[in-house]
């Protein structure tokens, strides 16, 4: 059987899709991360809890402050990209439940009161929006470099606070030269997929 999406968003979305390194000076306006986010919202979380924050770098000085918590090989990327966008997971969602499931707002304090599992939660639905994210990057006809060589801590203290934890920085625009590093290999299906 045959995927419905033609073979041309099937290359843009996965197959030809690449992590970018380098990217043109081309700008990234409000208006595609408005696109791509109004895109990817629609994405599946448990209790459609939407722990996902971003946080957009684009001023020269926020750039400065933020390279300096990246790991070394990933300052210059990420001080030359058009646009950064900090990817975190919001440990306070449920105070956003009532809003967002409205035909089971008892869900916050049923499920939710305790920080821990909120963190776990969110940990893991936030990680889930990261991938839709940069799909929809993808899906704009950009490139999305995310990273996780990052001071954490640092990144946290600079620019979130305690109830934010940091996921990945992701680097954002039209792919410059050289972008690519070849490509890695994937797991075969047998190898992934069991039946029982």
């Amino acid at each position: 059987m045959s995927l419905v999406l033609d073979a041309a968003a099937q290359d843009l979305l996965f197959r030809e899709a690449r992590t970018a390194n380098t990217f043109t000076d081309e700008p990234v306006t409000d208006e595609q991360v408005q696109a791509i986010y109004d895109l990817v919202k629609f994405g599946p979380t448990a209790f459609n809890q939407s722990p996902l924050r971003v946080v957009l770098v684009r001023s020269a000085e926020g750039r400065e402050r933020l390279v300096q918590h990246m790991a070394e090989g990933n300052r210059p990327k990420t001080a030359t990209a058009p646009l950064v966008a900090i990817l975190a997971a919001d440990n306070e969602f449920h105070e956003e439940l009532p809003a967002l499931l409205p035909h089971f707002p008892q869900a916050k304090d049923l499920f939710f009161a305790e920080r821990p599992v909120r963190e776990s939660a969110a940990g893991l639905n936030a990680a889930l929006q990261a991938a839709y994210f940069i799909i929809g990057v993808r899906a704009a006809g950009l490139a999305a470099g995310p990273m996780t060589g990052y001071d954490a801590a640092g990144l946290q203290k600079e620019f979130l606070d305690g109830d934010h934890t940091p996921l990945m920085v992701v680097n954002i625009g039209k792919p410059g030269e050289d972008a690519w590093f070849p490509r890695s290999p994937r797991l075969s299906y047998d190898e992934v997929v069991k039946t029982v």
